[in-house]
């Protein structure tokens, strides 16, 4: 029955999109979505969410769950653009490199992009945040696209393919960590955000998923499978070519960045000791950096696209927990007249919170590989606990490669997490980053369903957030939410897991 429900909301979401999604002649208001429109999306969303919640413990197979994800996608794949308007930019970005411009240091407004109209207007003016390797696919698919529909399918096709690598490396993924296949996979392939955000809206996460995970895959598979042995690829081999995947992963989407120095503790054969890091991290590293000054090689655009990171931030939205702190801030600030600028402070403090937490969570997880017995104890040893109450690592465990890899991969996974939580910005596809590492990790899924569950209702098929609705209200409900948080931390912390 899930099937059938799942795939009824995929064809109501395609017929969403054709009337009232993020087509090339649509502006994003929230205006023009008729009531048609927003039943029909409503009750697609609802249909995929609820079918999707129904099976969270896991499919009855891995197989079944293959099935029944394409199935769901093959509406979607033909559908116009949905919930965002990000691909028009991907095109236009590639316009301006294909037409010999810097998209790393001019808008496609003033480039003078053909298909401007389609741009959503925040991104008209903002520099390309996306790393070479990824300006070079565009600027592909605007060669031989001929057009926007046609550079539209190929960057679709881009976020497909991506996506299938993804969704070959997970039964592997969720092997290695000891969690069933048929729940991973169903995890991951059959999220809403997944269908709507990575196939209909082709956004670049899919790009960057499918070189993360081969990337990650080639780390953790157990010595004899792809790093070693008489069939295998030799180690130095594996460990070279899984630092080109991550490295190109970063070149797609920096966010990547944040998995680095987990896969640096899964480079690692035989035991954790620092001059084994050292050496087989050094060798990942190599091919990390390789790949990254290759691709900013062949641009021709050097590292201009780091300064194109901060264009990301440009919005102001409460779906992001230190933006909406600081929004209410200065709500409360302009009630007493004081002029607002509180969101540029409550961001800095959340990227500094961030850089503490990911720099702990690697010392923890580094320091429990060695001393197994010592997790969750000593100074910072709440970082474990926090992974452990979450179901994401296994305190209990014994000191064997399953558990060493799933102890890494979950802490990876926790390090999105926290990225996706701290970072100045979100949107609904963001979530897809963690989901795809905690899905062949965690024990427990209901804490990070959810919010999967609930950020698929956030944007409308045109590509308008919802947030944007309810702007006061929810930065305060967030607000309220973070302090419930942060009170309750402590004691939560303190059970066991």
């Amino acid at each position: 029955m899930a099937r059938w429900i799942g795939l009824a909301g995929a064809v109501l979401l395609a017929t969403a999109s054709f009337l009232g999604g993020a087509l090339p002649e649509r502006t994003t208001n929230p205006a023009v979505d008729g009531p048609l429109t927003v039943i029909l999306w409503l009750a697609g969303t609802t249909a995929m969410v609820g079918a999707w919640w129904a099976l969270r413990g896991g499919a009855p197979s891995a197989a079944w769950a293959y099935r029944t994800a394409g199935l769901w996608a093959l509406p979607l794949l033909f559908s116009a653009p949905l919930g965002s308007r990000d691909v028009y930019s991907y095109a236009c970005q590639g316009w301006v490199y294909a037409d010999g411009g810097d998209p790393y240091a001019t808008g496609v407004a003033a480039a003078g992009c053909p298909w401007l109209d389609a741009v959503a207007p925040v991104w008209r003016d903002t520099a390309a945040p996306y790393g070479p390797f990824f300006v070079l696919l565009g600027a592909l698919a605007v060669v031989l696209g001929g057009g926007l529909v046609g550079t539209v399918a190929l960057l679709r096709v881009l976020a497909v393919a991506g996506l299938l690598v993804a969704a070959l490396c997970l039964p592997g993924l969720a092997r290695a960590a000891g969690v069933p296949t048929r729940r991973a996979t169903w995890l991951v392939l059959a999220c809403p955000l997944v269908g709507v955000h990575l196939v209909a809206g082709a956004h670049n996460d899919a790009v960057m998923l499918g070189l993360l995970l081969p990337g990650l895959l080639l780390l953790v598979r157990p010595p004899g499978r792809l790093l070693s042995g008489r069939k295998g690829v030799p180690a130095v081999a594996g460990l070279l070519a899984a630092g080109v995947l991550l490295g190109l992963a970063v070149s797609v989407k920096a966010t990547a960045v944040v998995v680095l120095p987990f896969a640096a503790l899964a480079a690692v054969r035989g035991r954790h000791t620092v001059a084994a890091l050292l050496r087989d991290g050094g060798l990942l590293a190599v091919g990390v950096v390789g790949a990254l000054v290759v691709t900013s090689l062949l641009s021709g655009l050097g590292l201009g696209w780091i300064g194109g990171l901060g264009s990301s931030g440009d919005t102001v939205q409460w779906t992001s927990p230190p933006t909406a702190v600081g929004m209410v801030v200065d709500y409360v600030g302009r009630l007493v007249g004081r002029p607002p600028g509180a969101v540029p402070v409550t961001r800095v403090v959340g990227l500094v919170v961030l850089a503490a937490f990911l720099v702990l969570l690697w010392c923890r997880t580094w320091s429990a590989l060695r001393t197994p017995a010592a997790r969750s104890d000593g100074a910072g040893g709440w970082v474990i606990r926090l992974a452990a109450r979450a179901g994401v690592v296994r305190p209990a465990d014994p000191r064997t490669p399953p558990g060493e890899r799933r102890l890494i991969l979950g802490a990876a996974g926790m390090a999105l997490v926290a990225t996706v939580v701290l970072a100045p910005v979100f949107h609904p596809w963001y979530a897809t980053w963690p989901l795809a590492l905690l899905a062949v990790t965690a024990t427990r899924t209901a804490w990070f369903a959810l919010p999967c569950a609930a950020a698929s209702f956030l944007a409308l098929p045109d590509g308008s957030n919802v947030a944007r609705l309810v702007k006061a209200p929810g930065a305060v409900a967030m607000t309220l939410l973070v302090l419930a948080v942060v009170l309750r931390a402590p004691s939560w912390l303190r059970r066991p897991p």
